[in-house]
């Protein structure tokens, strides 16, 4: 079924774009991350331009952040607080992306700069995961570990004006989320990104917030920053494909909700390692494509 991207300027298969929906939405529903830390790249390998993929990826993150949301509110796994002061954060780094966006953009480099901030984020995130799964599948002696207690980051214990999260169990400044959703809200407009590969590892370990609301939390913040980064691009950057964004949303509805069911049920240290060998192995595949030569050494775009 041959669909044509107006925008991207080419013609796609659209059940392997639905496909690639479904699979990056079962993500959001397991790991909390929106998926398109995968749906970019993949899409670049498809053969879309950089620039549309991640502006499109971008519309199909919030498709399948609603709906995981709606499956962990139903068991309240959303600290709707907290995710607040992170939405806040993460518009401000949208339009602060924009910005650097567009400047990388009339320079020539977006492209590149795109390439190479997935091979360092993939390769470091996934070392991390990998390094952590294969930790706690070691553990066979059928005891399980004492649960360390949960502390936040000593910077975060460091900022003024604490606020209490009770849904969390925290009592921090709300200046930490926010910084940490700017950051978020950057790479969103850059990559495409939602952020929740990199939010959910925060939320836990610098933020120190209980598990069982970092997923819920991280679909919240991912909803609403991809929303705002999705009208920017629209807005400035005009590279958003909305038949491409339809495929993707199509998919990744459905594949959330899947996930967060599966999430139920699986071992989540053998979830983690999968998901590890699979981002290490798209940080690769990118790293290889940055050293090779590409078929078509020069383009020409329209001004």
């Amino acid at each position: 079924m041959d669909v044509y991207l107006p925008i991207a300027n080419l013609a796609v298969n659209g059940l392997v774009i639905i496909a690639l929906g479904v699979g990056t939405g079962v993500l959001s529903g397991i790991f909390g991350v929106g998926g398109g830390f995968l749906t970019t790249p993949l899409l670049i390998f498809y053969g879309v331009p950089p620039t549309v993929a991640a502006a499109s990826a971008a519309t199909q993150v919030t498709g399948a952040s609603v709906s995981g949301v709606f499956a962990h509110s139903r068991r309240q796994g959303v600290d709707y607080q907290i995710g607040a002061v992170t939405v806040v954060g993460g518009i401000i780094g949208a339009v602060m992306g924009a910005a650097l966006f567009s400047a990388l953009e009339s320079i020539g480099q977006i492209d590149t700069v795109i390439n190479i901030l997935y091979v360092l984020l993939l390769g470091t995130i996934g070392t991390v995961m990998a390094r952590e799964s294969i930790a706690a599948l070691r553990q066979t002696d059928g005891v399980a570990p004492r649960a360390a207690k949960r502390r936040h980051h000593p910077l975060v214990a460091s900022l003024p004006m604490r606020w209490r999260f009770y849904r969390s169990g925290l009592y921090i400044s709300p200046l930490a989320p926010l910084l940490l959703g700017m950051v978020v809200g950057i790479l969103t407009m850059l990559m495409g990104v939602g952020g929740g590969f990199i939010l959910v590892p925060a939320m836990l370990y610098i933020l120190g917030m209980s598990a069982n609301v970092v997923v819920g939390t991280s679909l919240f913040n991912i909803l609403f920053v991809t929303m705002a980064a999705t009208m920017t691009h629209a807005l400035t950057t005009r590279a958003v494909d909305v038949v491409l964004a339809g495929l993707l949303l199509l998919g990744s509805v459905i594949g959330a909700q899947i996930g967060a069911r599966v999430a139920q049920n699986a071992r989540p240290e053998m979830l983690r390692l999968l998901l590890a060998v699979l981002v290490l192995g798209i940080a690769l595949r990118m790293a290889w494509g940055l050293g090779i030569r590409p078929d078509e050494i020069y383009t020409v775009v329209p001004l």
